[in-house]
């Protein structure tokens, strides 16, 4: 496949980037810097809110993936970041691709039906701006049926680790392994990211993937 890949060089972003790469398929990595996230990655520098230039880009791709974050500036990201997944959206649509694919958040997750994580009593207070920024584009998400998206949330932790290819997947429900932890590597996260890039599982959904 031709995947466009905003957010490259991040750290989801880039494992999302080598393992599409090391399964054949041709990415375009796409970040403010335009730097390749990896040797024979093409690269390209570009803003995900310029609906334009994402056009411009993912003309004649076969899916759009998107591994941007919410501004950590300091600033209430909520705003801009919704800006930004509809600004990606209005350039899929004018560029024709069917599929979009988004690194979603963990702190919607339920831990019971209608309790999202990022509600419970005890969630840090630092991350909860970009929870709710994410639950914002998760919203916005589940108002579209085109393109066919696929919002992917990974476990509460995730860091650089190792590529097991061994991990499960669910939906909004929030996962725990049997030590009550919730974690995936970056690594394994990009195996099911691109898993579902390749096998198309979770049309116009959420999914997720822990431990």
């Amino acid at each position: 496949m031709k995947l466009v890949l905003f957010g490259a060089t991040g750290m989801v972003g880039s494992r999302i980037a080598t393992e599409a790469s090391a399964r054949g398929h041709q990415v375009l990595a796409v970040s403010r810097s335009g730097q390749s996230p990896a040797p024979g990655i093409t690269a390209t520098a570009a803003d995900a809110t310029d609906a334009a230039k994402v056009a411009d880009l993912a003309h004649g791709a076969d899916a759009v993936a998107s591994a941007c974050v919410p501004p950590r500036d300091g600033s209430d990201p909520r705003g801009p970041f919704l800006a930004l997944n509809e600004g990606l959206v209005a350039g899929v649509r004018a560029a024709g691709v069917g599929r979009l694919l988004v690194v979603g958040g963990a702190g919607g997750l339920e831990v019971a039906p209608g309790q999202a994580l990022s509600d419970q009593p005890g969630f840090p207070e630092a991350y909860l701006p970009e929870a709710l920024a994410h639950r914002d584009a998760l919203a916005y998400y589940r108002t579209l049926d085109d393109p066919d998206w696929t919002y992917v949330s990974p476990a509460a932790e995730i860091a650089p680790g190792r590529r097991t290819g061994r991990f499960r997947v669910g939906g909004d429900e929030f996962m725990t392994d049997d030590q009550g932890r919730s974690f995936v590597s970056a690594e394994d996260y990009a195996v099911a990211f691109v898993d579902e890039l390749e096998q198309h599982a979770h049309p116009r959904t959420r999914m997720s993937v822990a431990y």
